[in-house]
């Protein structure tokens, strides 16, 4: 579906040459979706509306007068700057062939999804994510059900905006890079309804080994289990025999779903609280689901995951997002059984991302 605007960029026709203007997660997504994954279609705003608004003098000004009195040792100094910033890029007007272009390219995919006015998550996608040396996941803002081309408007300018976050500033500074060197693709992404949701390891999270992957699932959508709410199930699947070989099955007393208002917390009835929200059927469709986004990357990867409530059984599991699993990956294989991981943290750095209500 091919667009002639230099600012949008559809993920199913995406090129290698294409990654430098999408960021490394809608560069994902378009890759997993040209290996036939089963990922959401939708489209990405490219590099080149972010630069084409950050180079505004005027506001070019205001980002570096900021910029020069952060001290990243003082939280309530970064906090005031980084809310300067994002109120000045939040509240500027966006270019009008950018605007045009956004507007167009959703109308299309509504269009295309028998919509007039599609549910889309707004996801950030910084040039910076998902370097060898570093780890910037979760520190842009992801936005869900956003419907309509004015509300897709605000929130793409608000994931721009996310790439001056209080933590996202102090970390560029602990790790040496340049805040100018950071740019800011969008991706508009056709929602999914979620009966469960999660991440899967590639590997074991707790021994690092590569025989196996790990599964973690609640109902719903997972902001419950971002927000410590809920402990999510957890399931172990043996990568070559193809069946559970360790399971956890957690209480899980309140699910997020799509309400009236947007995203909004249930709780969950009681038969449901403790049973296991996903058969021994779709675990193992996750597991193999995860292990073919680790084939077509050639390495282990944290993934996260959808079951659709909304599409028939089989067909049903859903790729939301790919990266490389960067704790164990980066250990000799003989470590394997002495390393101390922490399994939370790499459910935390995948899942962190804030969820905001529409």
């Amino acid at each position: 579906m091919a667009d002639a605007s230099p600012y949008v960029v559809w993920f199913e026709d995406f090129r290698e040459e294409d990654r430098p203007r999408l960021g490394g997660k809608n560069s994902s997504l378009g890759s997993m979706i040209a290996a036939g994954l089963p990922v959401p279609p939708g489209f990405a705003v490219t590099t080149d509306a972010y630069e084409l608004l950050r180079g505004d003098p005027e506001l070019a000004a205001v980002v570096r007068g900021a910029l020069s009195t952060t001290d990243a040792d003082d939280p309530h100094k970064l906090r005031a700057v980084s809310a300067e910033i994002r109120s000045a890029m939040e509240s500027h007007p966006i270019p009008a062939p950018v605007e045009e272009a956004i507007r167009s390219a959703y109308a299309a995919f509504s269009a295309r999804c028998g919509s007039d006015a599609v549910g889309v998550a707004i996801r950030s996608s910084a040039t910076a994510e998902d370097q060898p040396d570093a780890s910037f996941a979760g520190q842009q803002d992801t936005y869900l059900w956003v419907r309509g081309a004015d509300s897709v408007l605000e929130h793409v300018r608000r994931c721009w905006s996310s790439v001056f976050t209080d933590r996202a500033i102090a970390y560029r500074r602990a790790m040496g890079y340049e805040d100018h060197g950071v740019s800011m693709s969008v991706g508009v992404q056709k929602m999914v309804d979620p009966r469960s949701s999660g991440v899967a390891f590639t590997l074991n999270p707790t021994t690092g080994d590569r025989s196996q992957v790990a599964i973690d699932a609640s109902w719903g959508l997972g902001e419950a289990v971002v927000s410590g709410e809920v402990t999510p199930d957890n399931f172990v699947v043996d990568k070559v025999l193809r069946c559970v070989v360790e399971r956890t099955i957690s209480d899980k007393h309140v699910e997020y779903r799509r309400g009236e208002n947007g995203v909004e917390p249930y709780p969950v009835e009681d038969e449901r609280r403790k049973v296991p929200c996903l058969s021994d059927e779709e675990i193992c469709a996750v597991a193999m689901m995860a292990r073919r986004a680790e084939k077509h990357y050639g390495r282990p990867q944290d993934v996260e995951w959808a079951l659709d409530r909304e599409l028939p059984d089989g067909e049903n599991i859903i790729l939301l997002q790919a990266r490389p699993e960067t704790v164990w990956s980066k250990k000799p294989r003989e470590s394997v059984a002495h390393g101390h991981y922490d399994p939370m943290a790499s459910i935390v750095s995948t899942l962190i991302a804030p969820i905001h209500k529409q």
